[in-house]
């Protein structure tokens, strides 16, 4: 399989495990090209991607320019925060707007979950979903697959358990779908009240004790609590949140096996991870930022290739 079997990248439940496994060996080829002294390839130079942001972003933001302007892409960046959005301007005129720029390519993220999919269905582009609000993030979900890919050789088989906020965080759900396409085993750690109710329903166990969890997993994706999307208080204090589900070194050491720690960012330095673990050897963090790159350079490549 040479080509990707969707048009646009929405989320990870629209992918095959052979479109993961060619997004991966892409990103291959293209960590390579990064690590060389002359970093830009012409491979898009007839394609102008727009990154429109209506939410505020600064990695997910930044990684997808740099992996455009790698691919000597034309790159248009559009915030909303200073957009007539303001004034109240839809979704798809201004979409529409930019497209009539003759732009082939939208990366977009979005407070409304499937705001990517209705936009997939009214504009003549290549949609690239960059996060829509709790629900997906797909290539954060592909370069966290990537990363463990390369520390531990192979994604399927292993054990991972994805610690913090699952109820508002698009980067759970992506992972747990990209996950299990691989064959990984997959368990959620967090406060009940953080943890959805029909979780188990995507094939995943339940584990609200850290250590036990922590005892059982290769690898421990450690989220943030995402206190920007929360109306009420889902536990008592910053403080008790930490102490029952933050991992500090102390722990770490007391496992009688080495994990592999990863976090999306941004961290929250002393509440879900401490320094002292986020810095280790055992974290692979700044690996994902530069796998980001990587990854996103192999899906606009592999989108660009299907525009008629």
């Amino acid at each position: 399989m040479s080509e990707l079997s969707v048009n646009h990248l929405l989320g990870i439940k629209y992918l095959n495990k052979k479109d993961i496994q060619l997004i991966f060996e892409t990103a291959d080829h293209f960590k390579e090209v990064i690590n060389r002294s002359i970093k830009k390839v012409p491979t898009l130079r007839d394609i102008t991607i727009a990154n429109i942001f209506f939410e505020n972003s600064t990695r997910t933001r930044l990684s997808f320019e740099l992996a455009e302007k790698r691919l000597s892409a034309d790159v248009v960046n559009f915030s909303a925060a200073q957009s007539s959005v303001k004034k109240g301007e839809t979704l798809i005129d201004t979409v529409n707007n930019i497209l009539s720029m003759k732009v082939d390519m939208v990366v977009m993220r979005h407070p409304n979950p499937g705001a990517g999919i209705f936009l997939s269905k009214h504009v003549k582009a290549s949609i690239v979903n960059a996060g829509d609000g709790a629900h997906e993030h797909p290539t954060q979900a592909l370069l966290d697959s990537f990363s463990i890919r390369e520390k531990l050789g192979d994604v399927g088989g292993k054990n991972i358990v994805i610690v913090g906020d699952i109820l508002h965080s698009r980067v759970a759900l992506s992972n747990i779908f990209a996950l299990k396409l691989q064959g990984a085993n997959v368990k959620v750690c967090g406060p009940k009240t953080l943890i959805p109710k029909h979780i188990t329903s995507l094939g995943v166990e339940v584990e609200t004790d850290l250590r036990k969890a922590l005892e059982w997993c290769d690898v421990a994706n450690m989220l943030r609590v995402q206190n920007e999307r929360m109306d009420i208080s889902y536990f008592p204090s910053t403080r008790e949140y930490t102490q029952q589900f933050g991992v500090n070194k102390q722990l770490l050491d007391s496992l009688d096996k080495q994990i592999v720690i990863m976090h999306p960012g941004p961290i929250n330095r002393g509440v879900e991870i401490t320094s002292d673990v986020a810095d280790s050897d055992q974290s692979i963090i700044l690996h994902q930022v530069e796998n980001g790159v990587a990854i996103r350079m192999a899906v606009l490549y592999l989108l660009a290739s299907k525009i008629k």
